[in-house]
């Protein structure tokens, strides 16, 4: 098998994406540089996980260090590169705009350098439901314009889209750019809702409800997620000899390069998300009602036909069945002798 790229392996959505990888006998090398955004001690568990399989490589590298960065490229001949590195989080670029400025855009302007050098099969890589701002047109299209972000994140993986159109035009390297909307489910990120509501309702702590809970997500479990990057992973991308110069649209191209949403298609409001969690853990949320966040949008929800048609894939699991599992995960890795450490 050859060997596949997966950075921020440690990562919510990597850790995922290398396990299924292994399980299906790729040969997967994961770089991370195991940042302090959230508790270190949650991207170790999730390496150790990863580390029992054999044909796991794991380098500690920030995608922002050019030079490492080449001489792994250059080690391992990578056939395929997921790209899932980057500093995520709406509010956190409020504060801290230089992380996403290195990570987000000088990071990933390494990797397709890289993937360009050293004949990269297929470059996939890590966007956002985000990038559509203040377009409120739904269900969200791939052709649809994403011209007006609303938070420094949702414009530097608008930037990655743009940059990765540029290589696929210039020199044919074939980009997958992957929208994710509203991830979700078991190891996933403190600083995720979902994760934030679990924890405070199981400590009788006031959850912070922004918007007074009047907002939709489409939430889009993380077994879901990590199919449809496998599927997307074997397409690659081809050139459209019926793109139209004199009306172009947002996501097609005369490159080999594909955008793709991949979301649950189903808006769910906020306040039914935290009645099912209620019902889940069989306690009452203690509310603290806020109004809507600077960077928050009012609604997402994704139109997946364009994924369907490529990889005959949907995905489909109910909010309910994820948010299950995820508190089942949660409890027995916050709440029982087996803690994570």
């Amino acid at each position: 098998m050859k060997n596949i790229l997966v950075t921020g392996c440690a990562g919510f959505i990597g850790m995922h994406v290398s396990k299924r990888l292994l399980s299906l006998k790729y040969n997967v090398v994961g770089i991370d540089n195991l940042n302090n955004y959230y508790d270190i001690k949650l991207k170790k568990q999730r390496l150790r996980i990863l580390k029992k399989y054999k044909k796991f490589n794991f380098i500690t590298l920030d995608i922002a260090n050019e030079k490492k960065l080449k001489n792994i490229f250059l080690k391992y001949k990578f056939k395929y590169v997921i790209n899932l590195a980057a500093q995520a989080g709406v509010r956190f670029s409020l504060q801290n705009p230089q992380e996403y400025i290195q990570s987000n855009i000088v990071g990933f302007m390494n990797i397709l350098e890289c993937s360009r050098k050293y004949n990269v099969q297929h470059l996939l890589y890590a966007s956002t439901s985000s990038v559509y701002g203040l377009n409120t047109k739904q269900p969200f299209l791939e052709n649809d314009l994403t011209d007006h972000p609303v938070s420094l994140y949702a414009a530097s993986k608008k930037a990655n889209e743009q940059m990765a159109h540029s290589y696929s035009h210039l020199f044919g390297l074939k980009t997958s750019g992957l929208r994710f909307f509203t991830v979700y489910g078991p190891w996933g990120r403190p600083d995720m809702a979902l994760f934030k509501f679990t924890k405070s309702i199981l400590e009788k702590r006031k959850i912070e409800v922004y918007n007074r809970g009047n907002m939709y997500r489409d939430f889009t479990y993380i077994d879901d997620i990590v199919t449809a990057i496998v599927k997307v992973m074997k397409i690659l991308p081809k050139k459209n000899h019926k793109f139209d110069s004199r009306k172009p649209k947002s996501s097609e191209s005369s490159a080999p390069y594909q955008i793709y949403n991949i979301g649950n298609s189903q808006a769910v409001k906020l306040d039914n998300c935290i009645k099912i969690l209620e019902k889940v853990i069989g306690k009452k949320a203690i509310r603290r009602n806020l109004p809507m966040q600077p960077g928050d949008v009012y609604s997402t929800k994704a139109s997946v036909k364009k994924l369907i048609k490529k990889t005959g894939f949907r995905p489909k699991t109910n909010l309910e069945t994820g948010i299950k599992k995820f508190v089942s995960w949660y409890i027995e890795h916050y709440y029982s002798s087996e803690k994570v450490k």
